[in-house]
């Protein structure tokens, strides 16, 4: 069998708290209410028949983080759930 390298990060390193404390000043100087902006024009976005992309671009831009992002995603369309097959 192929080995396929796992990057594994130490939440008790000096690099996790790094990046911790960049994800929290992130949070602290971003404009939180146009992030709250885009993530609602995002999730209405999501519910109806508009193409996503632009409002996705949209979030980015202003600093909506990954998790927020699909966050908003998981809420409207869920979670995939292969189903078992026996």
């Amino acid at each position: 069998p192929i080995e396929i390298p796992i990057l594994r990060v130490d939440p008790t390193g000096e690099g996790y708290r790094r990046q911790v404390e960049r994800l929290r000043e992130l949070r602290r100087e971003r404009d939180n209410r146009e992030v709250v902006r885009c993530l609602r024009r995002l999730e209405q976005a999501c519910r109806g028949q508009e193409n996503v992309m632009p409002h996705l671009i949209e979030a980015v831009r202003a600093y909506c983080t990954l998790g927020e992002i699909c966050d908003v995603m998981r809420e409207v369309f869920g979670v995939y759930q292969e189903e078992a097959i026996y």
